[in-house]
């Protein structure tokens, strides 16, 4: 099916100029995203859809009982009323629905990690503008107030040259989430189409719902959840389409039961004049040091910035050689100190910010976008460069070695094996309706 030109999409928007939305998946970030549409004076919430039907019942219920219901999301994509689709499903449907939704002349929301692996993202753009269609990625911290005026100041010069970024997420969940026996899928629970591209798998309910996190057949574990946000917010600040080289260390170091993806990690990305770091441990919360935030280190001072807010801590200006330790007595020759009072190089600072209010903000945008037809503030492109770098990551991890990347060419440089990771295959019949979008 073949994308409406502009003109002739302003007109299925009618008179009142309303928007009618579905959306695919009442998880989590599901319902969330429902309630965020909800928020928009615009909106009409039209259809949703979900494979477990407890789920639907409630998601039906939340869009107001208007919204028609669905099982089977293509479906959905047939009703030529709908203009947008919100996608909230597991990590590895993403792409294919993004994708049949741009073929079906539907604007898509998406939320992040955009792909399971690096090849989709780059097939998610290419249907984004071969269809004409506006796709959002879901990194909403773009549309926070407080993370523009961080990017403005960092863009300045404010905190001097960067150098450095580094972020990390850290909690204690042990004893873990347990490991039932593999068992019969609940009958109100459609899993073979939860599955969808994702290899066929005997149900055990570690595999289903929130826990698909925890399997590489699904997603990529802590590094594309949470990581994609931070990455996403250090390419988009320091205008970097990907790193020049990732190495990352980690494993399933603590956590019984079942579960794949690592518990532990420690990712570093190389870019062109600077490096950002990013970690996180699932069975030690410690202080949380590097937890507070996604902090950026000038020559001046950093920027340390999360949902809440972001504050500048000044660096003091000294006489370089008073930085040089002092023992028992001061040798001949050596470096002359001076006894002067430290001066911040620039003033700190400190701003609030608002969760509620990325959320509202990001839908915002990508309402005015559909309008419009402009690019969205987390246009799919950088959605994609966002992932691929937490997906270098991860195959870093998996090859256990640092790999090297082209960001223009999009490839993995003289390592045939770490290549052979950017791209998966999709189960039958999916792989047939893969290779119609990519004909």
């Amino acid at each position: 099916m073949t994308a409406l030109a502009a003109a002739s999409y302003k007109r299925i928007l009618g008179a009142n100029n309303r928007v009618q939305v579905g959306f695919i998946g009442f998880g989590l970030i599901g319902g969330q995203h429902v309630h965020d549409f909800k928020n928009q004076p615009d909106v009409d919430l039209a259809a949703l859809c979900d494979v477990y039907q407890p789920r639907l019942e409630q998601g039906i219920a939340a869009c107001g009982q208007t919204a028609k219901p669905y099982t089977d999301f293509r479906k959905m994509l047939e009703n030529k009323d709908l203009q947008a689709i919100v996608i909230c499903t597991p990590d590895h449907w993403h792409a294919l629905m993004t994708m049949l939704a741009c073929a079906a002349g539907k604007d898509v929301y998406v939320e992040k990690p955009v792909s399971l692996f690096v090849r989709e993202g780059r097939w998610m753009v290419d249907a984004a503008r071969r269809y004409q269609r506006v796709v959002q990625a879901g990194t909403q911290q773009r549309s926070g107030k407080h993370y523009q005026q961080a990017k403005r100041l960092i863009e300045q010069g404010y905190i001097g040259p960067i150098m450095s970024a580094r972020s990390g997420s850290f909690r204690n969940v042990m004893p873990g989430f347990g490991s039932p026996p593999d068992s019969a899928a609940p009958h109100d629970f459609d899993y073979n189409m939860w599955l969808g591209p994702a290899p066929s798998r005997p149900y055990n309910k570690m595999r289903g719902l929130y826990h698909f996190r925890w399997f590489w057949d699904y997603s990529g574990g802590q590094m594309t959840n949470l990581g994609a946000h931070e990455m996403d917010i250090v390419q988009w600040v320091m205008h970097r389409k990907g790193p020049a080289a990732v190495s990352s260390s980690g494993g399933r170091f603590a956590l019984p039961g079942e579960g794949e993806t690592p518990d532990t990690q420690d990712a570093l990305f190389e870019y062109d004049g600077f490096t950002a770091g990013y970690s996180f441990r699932e069975a030690s919360a410690g202080r949380r040091a590097g937890g507070s935030g996604l902090e950026f280190f000038g020559t001046k001072g950093s920027l340390v910035i999360n949902r809440k807010g972001f504050e500048v801590i000044p660096d003091m200006k000294i006489n370089p050689e008073n930085a040089i330790p002092v023992f028992q007595g001061h040798p001949a020759g050596g470096p002359v100190r001076e006894v002067a009072a430290p001066e911040p190089w620039v003033e700190a600072r400190k701003e609030a910010g608002s969760s509620d209010e990325q959320f509202d903000l990001h839908v915002r945008n990508f309402l005015d976008c559909i309008k419009s037809r402009a690019r969205p503030l987390a246009d799919i492109e950088g959605g994609h460069q966002s992932t691929t770098a937490c997906h270098l990551a991860n195959i870093s991890l998996r090859v256990g070695r640092k790999i090297r990347w082209d960001p223009e060419k999009e490839e993995i440089l003289g390592d045939t094996a770490a290549s052979a990771m950017l791209v998966r295959p999709y189960r039958k019949p999916w792989d047939d309706v893969l290779r119609g979008l990519l004909s």
